[in-house]
């Protein structure tokens, strides 16, 4: 029980990447994929922290992933990213995540922009009883206009190759970011589905650098009890 709690737990943190308008064009909101792309030969480089404040013994646990993504032009990204989790039970199993991003529409003058991208996750420590799966999704936003004018993202995912009996194998993703001052922004996301990735995180983006921005949320799981987790991210382009 407690070993399936961790895991779901690494939904919270994911393996998607990266984050939104605050700064340069990054990968996520959250959890969930953006429709931006890290430009033509940039880097993100990214650490999360992900925690559920009990003892270990009462369920609680922390997650830690590492994550670099890179432009390589012809509006495309590539990344990877590593996600482990410290719990009362040994040898939790450590997952890569590769990924890519392809933006085939942006308009900027109307705001409106669309993605789609794949990530694969695969242990590659402490593999005992952990599957290797895909991830697919589209994802497309809009952009209002006006200092203050929010961005929506909507879009749908599926998971492919996942061993049978972990929850549903798809579902929508749902985003909102709305500025609130020149160098905060409200941020909420959310997966459907009762699986690893069935979240929703509301919380805040803040700007620390043209280039750099830290995010603090609450990550609440669409079900299961105590599934629910502090996460904090900064991240820096350059």
């Amino acid at each position: 029980m407690l070993k399936r709690k961790s895991i779901g737990a690494l939904g919270a943190l994911l393996g998607i990447m990266l984050s939104t308008h605050i700064v340069n064009a990054q990968s996520t909101l959250f959890n969930i994929p953006s429709t931006d792309v890290v430009a033509k030969k940039k880097t993100y480089v990214e650490f999360d922290f992900i925690s559920h404040f009990e003892s270990h013994q009462d369920g609680g646990f922390q997650g830690y992933v590492p994550r670099v993504v890179v432009g390589v032009g012809k509006h495309v990204e590539i990344g990877t990213n590593v996600a482990f989790v410290d719990t009362l039970a040994p040898d939790q199993p450590v997952e890569i995540q590769p990924n890519v991003k392809y933006q085939f529409y942006s308009n900027e003058k109307n705001g409106v922009a669309a993605s789609v991208g794949g990530i694969l996750y695969t242990p590659i420590a402490h593999r005992a009883g952990i599957d290797t799966f895909g991830m697919l999704y589209s994802t497309v936003s809009k952009k209002f206009r006006g200092n203050y004018g929010p961005r929506l993202t909507g879009g749908g995912y599926g998971l492919v190759g996942r061993a049978s009996g972990n929850g549903n194998e798809g579902g929508a993703i749902a985003g909102y970011e709305q500025p609130v001052s020149r160098k905060v922004n409200f941020v909420m996301d959310w997966f459907s589905g009762k699986n690893r990735f069935g979240y929703v995180t509301p919380g805040f983006a803040f700007t620390v650098s043209k280039t750099s921005a830290l995010y603090a949320g609450y990550s609440i799981g669409n079900s299961g009890r105590k599934n629910n987790a502090l996460f904090v991210y900064y991240g820096i382009t350059f």
